[in-house]
């Protein structure tokens, strides 16, 4: 059977009966006017639901998630403020179409169509995805989240109170703003969720002020899976650090009651909230989900008897605001407006190319206002005793802390956070001093959670603030990998460039450190971050370079909104020496404030014209010293500094390469590595004369068998002999 129509009849045939469901009718703080405009936005939110599917059959619409039996959300529309920014359930098309109405704002049922039908104009994503999302209603677009969207609320909120103190030129959210996030009972079971929430109340029982409202709309049941009764609550009712409000949230007047009385609290007290809405979900979970193939009819029935719609019904006949047969005219009519406004999604131009699609992966640039830098004794002050070392060649580690602490002399909205970035400042000392000279709200020490981390991040940015998170080790990235793919880099691609969350990832990376820490703190695997679309990858080598290319990194989030990824080779932060001990040959002198490599611009070393080698980090380091063996033997070698693995910068590589041989020298795997990308380069471009060396596809091991599966410097030897002997 239909369930749509079966639905849509039962709600016809009772109202028009007067067969409401049973319970008490208290309005609250409702006004009549206030109501009728809540349920007509509940009904325009199931009248697009309704047409959405005849789109599909009609083969004008694709793939949705309906918000049907969700409509409640509206009372949160009611309750918050529009410039309150809300992380949305893809079931909240009541919330935003309540707040578009609450904001004066007309033709959110176009709006919505054009996003059901992929159409080009639409003015979220532009055709790339139906999202709900508004820049002007404070809503970023999300598609199919499962929970991934609560750790950069939690970022989002802390940004508004890092906001009182240090306000970025480029904030978005009130000094008394909230943060609204909202998920369903089936995602509150994801580790994203548990790690967020976790996060909130681990923030407020230190009195971090985190004005967040967290909002479970719980139907019972996760695509055909149920919630057991009574999980929710007792999940989260006694968690530390959260206020928990329930309220039935099919009831329109009970879900506004509850939705005032959390965000009142979270306004007032500056915590978090947890608010419970029981909800249903009419229809099943999407598009051509048979419900009734998974769950027996009558339970599916007796859910359907508590539609949201009838209890909106009962309460406004009951408080005198509408007779049943004003209700219905409003139901009809809306249905069909909306089935007439469809037929124009027929022939609305759709996105055809791949310049087309990807024309919003890259975000449009920020502008700022002109600033004159840190005067010099602004410097010497921050710098103190450090100041007098600038002039003798250091390591790297010390030549990426001082560019950290001018990008956050110089840029206010600058901001560190990471596990250990602070007191300790660091696992390397790569952030000494910088938590007690710039404090605690801009150099934070997180909990242990790299979900939470870049979460953070990403919400911070979304409030002007240019966030630096770090990852401790690289294979810490993977536990929070969806953050940086399916968060970070879809925003400004889903949003047509309204939306962007730059940062600087900072990755203490790669291997070759000697005897510790096996595969899980020497990883050499980069490809999780390679086939991301839109996200720079930077890799330095020398602590010159780490200081240069590390400012522009921060230029291009700061200024083109990029996400960026910085890979700090953990094995050459201590590096001193080249060839000989004590030679000192791979310590700089820290480049003036000033000074930036920019994007694509790679390194070249030597002129000699046998051969050209080409690597990045500790391939490079390597390189170098094989450059010297080479020399040795006769073989005068160019070797070539990658230093950006994304882009790859292509036309630069071939113009330093010219005609010699090529042989690439690969510290990552084998398989995945970035050598394959630039095998594939050098071939297409008629190279024949190439080889590459790489890591084997193998973990690391820890010991003295910490270099058996990595490049060495007497393997690049013998492989480059090996290729100019064929």
């Amino acid at each position: 059977m239909d369930r749509v129509a079966i639905v849509h009849e039962n709600f016809l045939r009772r109202v028009a009966a007067g067969d409401f469901p049973v319970g008490e009718v208290s309005v609250g703080n409702l006004t009549s006017e206030d109501a009728l405009d809540l349920f007509r936005a509940q009904v325009l939110s199931r009248a697009l639901d309704i047409e959405s599917r005849a789109m599909q059959k009609r083969g004008e619409g694709f793939y949705t998630i309906g918000s049907s039996g969700h409509e409640g959300m509206a009372a949160l529309a009611h309750a918050l403020r529009v410039d309150d920014i809300a992380f949305l359930h893809y079931r909240d098309a009541a919330f935003q179409i309540a707040r578009a109405s609450k904001a004066g704002q007309s033709g959110m049922m176009r709006d919505m169509l054009l996003s059901f039908a992929c159409a080009a104009e639409d003015p979220t994503s532009g055709g790339r995805h139906k999202v709900l999302g508004s820049r002007t209603l404070m809503i970023p677009p999300q598609t199919s989240t499962i929970a991934s969207h609560l750790p950069k609320a939690v970022g989002a909120a802390h940004s508004i109170g890092l906001a009182r103190r240090t306000r970025p030129e480029h904030a978005i959210l009130p000094r008394d703003g909230i943060a609204m996030c909202s998920f369903g009972d089936a995602s509150l079971n994801h580790s994203t969720a548990q790690g967020a929430i976790n996060a909130a109340g681990w923030t407020a029982v230190q009195g971090v002020p985190l004005p967040l409202l967290l909002v479970c709309e719980d139907n019972g049941i996760g695509i055909s899976t149920k919630t057991p009764t009574g999980w929710v609550r007792a999940s989260v009712a006694h968690r530390p650090g959260l206020k928990y409000f329930a309220a039935d949230g099919r009831d329109l007047f009970a879900a506004v009651a509850a939705a005032e009385e959390a965000a009142h609290w979270v306004r007032t007290h500056r915590k978090p909230a947890f608010l419970h809405l029981q909800t249903v979900r009419l229809y099943g979970h999407a598009g051509p989900d048979v419900v009734t193939s998974y769950l027996p009819k009558a339970e599916v029935e007796a859910e359907e008897a508590h539609d949201p719609l009838l209890y909106s019904a009962r309460g406004l006949v009951g408080m005198g605001a509408a007779k049943a047969d004003t209700l219905l005219e409003i139901y009809q009519g809306t249905l069909a407006e909306v089935a007439g406004a469809a037929r124009e999604m027929a022939t609305v131009p759709r996105l055809k190319t791949a310049t087309e699609v990807m024309s919003t992966l890259i975000p449009p640039k920020r502008e700022y206002a002109p600033t004159n830098g840190p005067s010099p004794e602004a410097r010497a002050t921050v710098f103190g005793n450090d100041i007098a070392q600038m002039d003798q060649p250091q390591p790297m580690s010390r030549l990426i802390n001082w560019a950290l602490h001018d990008l956050m002399l110089t840029h206010p909205e600058t901001l560190l956070m990471g596990e250990d970035v602070g007191r300790k400042g660091g696992n390397y000392g790569v952030t000494q001093k910088l938590h007690a000279r710039f404090g605690p709200a801009r150099v934070i020490d997180t909990l242990l959670d790299e979900q939470s981390i870049l979460g953070l991040a990403i919400g911070v940015a979304h409030n002007g603030f240019v966030p630096l998170p770090e990852i401790q080790f690289l294979a810490y990235l993977h536990n929070a990998e969806d953050q940086l793919r399916g968060e970070a880099a879809t925003l400004p691609f889903f949003s047509r460039g309204q939306w962007s969350n730059p940062m600087v990832i900072r990755i203490s990376a790669l291997g070759y450190q000697k005897g510790f820490g096996g595969h899980f703190h020497n990883d050499n695997s980069i490809a999780v971050l390679r086939d991301i679309p839109g996200v720079i990858i930077a890799c330095p080598s020398t602590g010159a370079d780490a200081a240069m290319m590390l400012r522009e990194c921060h230029r291009l989030a700061r200024e083109e909104q990029r996400v960026v990824v910085f890979l700090e080779p953990i094995a050459l932060y201590p590096m001193r020496d080249l060839v000989a001990a004590g030679d000192g040959a791979w310590m700089d002198l820290y480049p003036d404030p000033a000074a930036r490599i920019g994007l694509g611009e790679i390194g070249v070393h030597g002129a000699g014209q046998d051969l050209a080698i080409v690597s990045y980090g500790n391939g490079h380091y390597l390189s170098r010293q094989a450059q010297v063996d080479l020399a040795a033997r006769g073989i005068n070698a160019r070797v070539i500094d990658l230093r950006w693995i994304a882009p790859v910068p292509e036309e630069a590589l071939r113009d330093a390469v010219g005609e010699r041989p090529v042989l690439i020298v690969d510290e990552c795997r084998r398989t995945g590595g970035q050598a394959e990308a630039l095998m594939a380069l050098f071939t297409e471009a008629g190279k024949d004369r190439l080889a590459r060396l790489t890591a084997e596809d193998s973990f690391i091991a820890t010991g003295p068998a910490y270099g058996a599966t990595l490049p060495s410097r007497e393997g690049i030897v013998a492989a480059a002999e090996a290729l100019l002997s064929d």
